[in-house]
């Protein structure tokens, strides 16, 4: 039976209908917390063109990541692995031993610890690889960790990787939205010529740092009585939501929406602070709603009905699935995110998981050396295990604690009342606490 698929596919190559296959646009949202969106009730920010990518989606608005920082998270959208199986627990690879050096690229030592990172990740069949042996044109654009895209199934990449010239994190591809599109046009007219469906990684560095958005949207933030950095932040999102529009209409121009599934979602969450340029407490490199919750929206036109699901939890780790199945590819087993579109299949779930490890990897084949905390999202309820208390481990830093609970004891809380988590229910809940633990740790637990 398994021959006869890989027969039929390939027939399916050489018929005219393959140029129908479903393209997929799939867009990350840089550093924006789950409330900063109009639909979402922000009461200052505009989004117009993510309002209505939301009102024509089915948008799950409990959406989580799978971590609370960028490499990580975007590891873990792209290859549809939780963090501790593709082995990307952390933003930069710290030197063994160091408080805050780190391995630089571009020493030779460097590098090949940085080798081993990318080595090991390319072990996993990726979207890109996947859609591409599908016969996909493949984009990568803006954000990206993991050395050169190609190597892991892009077929077109802006990034370069290339750390002797700036390569870290997307390099040159972070110019996408901030200058244009000019690259993704290009892209879909190659797409067009070769009547071949395409797939877009769009991650612009968007509302990320630097805040410099354009002055009118700045001055218009401004003038509703918030600090500078604030406004430069809302400016940024209103900024990044412009971006999307543009795109959109790009595929609308090109008479391919109505053939083209959208999904997005953010990569972690960020709260502006209002006295700098950085992010507060509880946001971002924490597992915190304001950290790693986020809508996550699917637009298939005539495909999926759209539908604002205030309910049912979902995770980024379902979207590698998603994708696969909405194209005919047949998912790897090592996916264990489900199909976005089998709301029944969700609801019987009803828990999502999560790791937060520090911003630096200790140690490259130690999986719980960064660790700081897991999470777990049961129903209404969240539990957040911290390593100090459970494990032994060294606490790594207090970006995972609550600001009043700096030593990192264990942590209940009932979100769907809740959000903000103001009210630890941990030594009200003893049963509740041992009951989600045990839930926790079949999913995965580090050897002690």
């Amino acid at each position: 039976m398994k021959y006869f698929h890989q027969l039929a596919f390939a027939f399916s190559l050489l018929s005219p209908s393959f140029a129908a296959s479903p393209n997929v646009v799939l867009i990350l949202s840089d550093d924006q917390s789950w409330t900063d969106y109009s639909f979402m009730g922000h009461k200052v920010i505009e989004t117009p063109s993510i309002d209505q990518l939301a009102a024509e989606s089915l948008t799950y608005t409990r959406g989580y990541v799978t971590s609370p920082l960028c490499r990580p998270s975007l590891a873990s959208i792209f290859s549809g692995l939780h963090t501790p199986v593709h082995g990307i627990t952390g933003n930069d690879l710290r030197k063994k031993g160091e408080s805050k050096k780190k391995w630089d690229r571009t020493e030779e030592e460097g590098s090949k610890k940085h080798e081993e990172i990318y080595a090991d990740f390319e072990k996993h069949d990726g979207l890109a690889r996947l859609l591409t042996k599908a016969g996909y044109l493949t984009l990568q654009t803006g954000k990206w960790w993991e050395g050169n895209p190609q190597r892991h199934g892009f077929t077109h990449a802006m990034t370069h990787a290339d750390p002797t010239r700036g390569g870290r994190h997307g390099d040159v591809g972070l110019k996408i939205s901030r200058t244009g599109i000019k690259p993704i046009q290009n892209f879909l007219d190659e797409a067009s010529k070769e009547k071949k469906p395409f797939f877009i990684w769009h991650a612009p560095f968007l509302p990320h740092t630097p805040h410099n958005p354009p002055k009118a949207l700045f001055e218009k933030y401004l003038a509703k009585g918030e600090s500078k950095f604030v406004a430069r932040y809302y400016a940024m999102v209103e900024w990044f939501d412009q971006t999307c529009g543009e795109l959109f209409q790009e595929l609308e121009k090109r008479g391919v929406a109505e053939n083209t599934i959208i999904i997005y979602v953010t990569d972690n969450g960020w709260i502006q602070s209002e006295d700098s340029g950085r992010y507060a407490p509880l946001s971002k490199q924490a597992p915190y709603e304001m950290g790693i919750r986020t809508p996550l929206m699917i637009k298939w036109p005539g495909k999926i009905a759209p539908k604002m699901d205030k309910e049912t939890l979902v995770s980024s780790i379902d979207i590698a699935p998603t994708i696969l199945k909405a194209v005919g590819v047949e998912v790897p087993a090592a996916m264990t995110g489900l199909d976005l579109r089998d709301t029944e299949a969700l609801k019987k779930r009803d828990a999502v998981f999560g790791f937060d490890g520090n911003h630096d990897m200790f140690d490259v084949n130690d999986r719980t050396a960064n660790m700081e905390s897991r999470y777990l999202v049961k129903g209404g309820w969240k539990l957040l295990l911290h390593d100090q208390e459970n494990y032994g481990l060294p606490y790594a830093g207090k970006s995972a604690a609550h600001p009043n609970n700096p030593e990192g004891k264990t942590e209940l809380y009932m979100v769907t009342g809740d959000p903000h988590e103001k009210r630890n229910l941990a030594e009200e809940n003893p049963e509740k606490v041992v009951e989600l633990t045990k839930v926790l740790n079949s999913w995965w637990a580090p050897k002690k």
